[in-house]
C-alpha cells in the first residue's frame, strides 16, 4: 500500500483528509514535514506495521478522539503545544481573545495578566510569547492541566507562573490589569457534549444554562482588577447578549463583544472603573 492508498482508504472511512493526512505524518514520525511532504511522496510504499498504527490511530479519529490527543501535539498562536486528555483541545477561535487580550496589554511597560482555566497553558503561553513585558499567571483547577501547562511553558522557555484555584477564588496574587479566560460554557444538558466525551467534561459543562463559572468569574474579577482594568470571556455562540449583561449588571463599563473567525460574537469583556 502506498501513502496515497492509505490516506484514500481512511478518507472512505468516513475521515476527513486533513485528520488523515496529520495522523499519517505522525506514524512516520514527520509530523514537522508538512502535508506537502505527503504529496511528494504519495507512491512511497506504507510499511505493515505502519498500516495498523495508521489504521489504529483512524479508528480511534472515527470514534471521536481528538487528532490532537492522538499526536500529543497542537499548535496555537504559533506555539506548539504539547496536550493530551487532561486539557481541552485548543481551538483556533480561542485566538480572537489572545488577539483582544494584545491589544489592551501590548501598549503597558509591564501589564499584570492573569489566565484562569489555563489547561494546556495555550492562552498565557501566547501571551506571555507575544507581550514578553508581561507577568502573567495561569491557574487552573486541575493539578493535571497545571502539569501539562507547566511542562510547555519549561520546553517553550516562557516565565508563566502558575498556581492551583478555583478560579480567583483565595489567590493571593495581583491585583491584575487584565483577567482573561476560556472557562467551560456548555449547558449540563447540551446533546453536543455526547460528541466531546474523550475532554475533560469539568471544562466544558457549567450549569443548566452554561453561564454559572462565567457568572462566578465576573462576581469575582473586581476585587482582583486595578482601577480600569479588564475582564475577557470566551463563551458560547449564543451567550454575548447574556454575558454583556452580567457583566454591566455587576458594574463593568465599555461592556463590547468581539467575533471569532466565523463572524460570530464569541468573547465578551468590559472595564472595572476607575
Amino acid at each position: 500500500m502506498t501513502l496515497a492508498q492509505a490516506l484514500a482508504q481512511a478518507q472512505a472511512q468516513g475521515l476527513a483528509r486533513i485528520d488523515a493526512q496529520l495522523l499519517l505524518l505522525q506514524v512516520l514520525a514527520r509530523r514537522d514535514a508538512g502535508r506537502a511532504w505527503l504529496l511528494a511522496h504519495d507512491t512511497d510504499p506504507l510499511e505493515p506495521d505502519a498500516q495498523a498504527r495508521f489504521a489504529a490511530l483512524c479508528e480511534r479519529r472515527l470514534a471521536g478522539e481528538p487528532v490532537a490527543y492522538l499526536t500529543g501535539h497542537k499548535e496555537f498562536y504559533g506555539l506548539p503545544l504539547q496536550v493530551d486528555a487532561r486539557v481541552l483541545d485548543p481551538r483556533p477561535d480561542t485566538e480572537t481573545l489572545v488577539d483582544w487580550a494584545l491589544m489592551l496589554a501590548l501598549p503597558q511597560p509591564a501589564p499584570r495578566i492573569v489566565d484562569l482555566g489555563t489547561g494546556s497553558g495555550a492562552i498565557a503561553l501566547a501571551l506571555q510569547h507575544q507581550c514578553p513585558q508581561a507577568q502573567v499567571l495561569a491557574v487552573d483547577a486541575s493539578e493535571g492541566a497545571l502539569a501539562v501547562a507547566r511542562a510547555n511553558a519549561e520546553r517553550l522557555g516562557l516565565p508563566v507562573q502558575f498556581a492551583q484555584g478555583n478560579w480567583l477564588a483565595g489567590l493571593t496574587h495581583g491585583p491584575f490589569d487584565l483577567i482573561v479566560s476560556n472557562p467551560p460554557y456548555i449547558a449540563a444538558d447540551d446533546p453536543h457534549l455526547a460528541a466531546l466525551t474523550h475532554e475533560p467534561l469539568q471544562a466544558l459543562a457549567s450549569g443548566a444554562d452554561g453561564l454559572q463559572d462565567i457568572r462566578t468569574i465576573i462576581r469575582q474579577a473586581p476585587d482582583h482588577l486595578v482601577p480600569g482594568g479588564w475582564l475577557l470571556l470566551e463563551h458560547g455562540h449564543d451567550q454575548a447578549a447574556a454575558v454583556q449583561q452580567i457583566l454591566a449588571e455587576r458594574g463593568f463599563t465599555d461592556v463590547q463583544s468581539r467575533d471569532d473567525l466565523s463572524g460570530i460574537a464569541r468573547c465578551t469583556g468590559g472595564r472595572w472603573p476607575g
